[in-house]
C-alpha cells in the first residue's frame, strides 16, 4: 500500500511516516500544496493524508482540484481546523473522513483501514478469497484454515493483489506500492516476493500475465 502523507510539520510528518512504515505501508511524503498537487498529478496512491493549512496551496484546494477530474484516490484530512463548518467543507469537498489534531496513531491506522475498505467495496476486514485470507489488521494470513507466515514484503504483495482480483498489476506498479519514490529497488525484487508466494500458498495463487504483470484469477 503506497500512502502520500502531505504536511508541513516536520516533526508530525516524521511521526506519521515511522507509524506507516511499521505498519507495512510505502510513504512518500511532501510538505506544501504545490508539491501535493504535483504528486498527485503524476503518481498513484492508495491514499492520501491531507493537512489543509499548507504553504503555497491550500489543502482543501488541492483536495477539490484531485476530485474536480475524477480522480477517486481516498483522502484523509488530518488538520488542527477543528470547527463543525470546517469539517462540513472539507468532507462536501471530496474528503473520505476528517481528522483534528492532535491525533492518535492508532485512531489514524484504524481510519485508513476503514477508508481502504469501502474503497474496495468491503465490508469485512479481512480480504478473503480462494481458501485465502489475509487480515489487514494483524498481517494474518491463512490457507485452508493454516496460518501461513509470509515477509513484509510478501503480504504487501498478496493485499495488492488480492484487493482487486482479476486486475493486473506490473512489476512498476507493485515497486511502487512497495517502496515508493525513496525505496532502493533490486530488479527482481518482486519476482522473488511472487516466487515466495507461489511456494507458500500453492502455484495457482498468483499468475502471470507475459509482458504486463501479475493476478490473482477470480473465484471461477
Amino acid at each position: 500500500m503506497r500512502v502520500l502523507v502531505v504536511e508541513d510539520d516536520g516533526m508530525i510528518a516524521k511521526g506519521l511516516d515511522r507509524a506507516l512504515r511499521q505498519d507495512g505501508y510505502a510513504v512518500d511524503g511532501v510538505a506544501d500544496g504545490r508539491s501535493a498537487a504535483e504528486a498527485l498529478r503524476t503518481s498513484t496512491f492508495d491514499l492520501v493524508l491531507l493537512d489543509l493549512g499548507l504553504p503555497g496551496r491550500d489543502g482543501l484546494e488541492v483536495l477539490r482540484e484531485l476530485r474536480g477530474r475524477g480522480d477517486s484516490t481516498p483522502v484523509i484530512i488530518v488538520t488542527a481546523r477543528d470547527d463543525v463548518q470546517n469539517r462540513i467543507e472539507g468532507l462536501d469537498a471530496g474528503a473520505d473522513d476528517y481528522i483534528v489534531k492532535p491525533f492518535d496513531l492508532d485512531e489514524v491506522a484504524a481510519r485508513m483501514r476503514s477508508v481502504l475498505r469501502r474503497a474496495a467495496g468491503r465490508g469485512d476486514p479481512c480480504i478473503r478469497h480462494r481458501g485465502i485470507t489475509l487480515n489487514p489488521v494483524t498481517h494474518a494470513v491463512e490457507r485452508g484454515g493454516e496460518a501461513v507466515v509470509l515477509s513484509a514484503h510478501e503480504f504487501s504483495v498478496l493485499e495488492a493483489l488480492m484487493q482487486r482480483p482479476g486486475s493486473v498489476l506490473s512489476r512498476a506498479q507493485l515497486e511502487d506500492r512497495l517502496y515508493g519514490w525513496s525505496g532502493s529497488v533490486e530488479s527482481n525484487a518482486v519476482e522473488v516476493y511472487v516466487h515466495g508466494l507461489r511456494r507458500k500458498l500453492g502455484s495457482d495463487a498468483i499468475r502471470t500475465l507475459r509482458g504486463v504483470g501479475y493476478f490473482v484469477p477470480k473465484e471461477s
